[in-house]
């Protein structure tokens, strides 16, 4: 059963090994591990992706993790069954294969890409004009300069990150219950969304 872990670790040597070991013993098995950011307080943030037996739980690998020096686990959830990791240079080759739909294949990719739940396309006038299945059917096109995070509405748990194709056109996704989009995340979120832009107007 597949699970996504991700932890803020000193950015030091040896610390992901420290990490990974701690999840071995907890009877985690890695199958991927990804830089989200470094941080310039002397930490780093990584995604793992991780494998446990059918029926297991987490809460053996997130004490694991919480129990080593300088390790906080941010947050644990279920992975989608057969989900992989897109890197943002394998996301920019398939939008470049095909560049007359270079903005609906860029929603398609976002939610891997950015482990959200969703992607939607959001017009100006006319509302989502183009989802992922989980997307909502409705969502207010708000109007932005940067990629940014989005406020969420009191009671909502899912947090938002939107980014402008155009003057009448913006990306958003979404991620239920956490956790909170990166820093780094909002700035590759803006560097796709405009390498979707160069390639469709290419």
């Amino acid at each position: 059963m597949p699970f996504l872990l991700r932890v803020k670790l000193p950015d030091v040597p040896g610390s992901l090994g420290r990490v990974a070991t701690a999840i071995g013993m907890a009877g985690g098995d890695i199958e991927a591990i990804e830089i989200v950011e470094k941080r310039s307080d002397g930490t780093a943030v990584d995604d793992v992706l991780l494998e446990l037996e059918q029926g297991m739980m987490p809460d053996s690998v997130v004490s694991a993790c919480s129990a080593l020096d300088g390790v906080e686990v941010l947050w644990v959830s279920r992975y989608p069954a057969g989900g992989n990791l897109v890197m943002d240079l394998e996301a920019v080759e398939e939008l470049t294969a095909s560049p007359g739909t270079a903005f609906d294949k860029l929603v398609d990719l976002l939610p891997a890409t950015f482990r959200a739940d969703w992607g939607a396309r959001v017009h100006r006038a006319k509302g989502v004009v183009y989802g992922t299945s989980a997307a909502p059917d409705e969502f207010e096109f708000v109007e932005i300069e940067a990629p940014q995070r989005l406020e969420s509405p009191d009671g909502e748990v899912t947090l938002f990150a939107a980014a402008r194709l155009d003057g009448n056109e913006i990306v958003v996704i979404g991620r239920r219950g956490g956790p909170e989009f990166a820093e780094s995340e909002i700035a590759r979120l803006g560097h796709l969304c405009g390498l979707a832009v160069t390639i469709a107007n290419a």
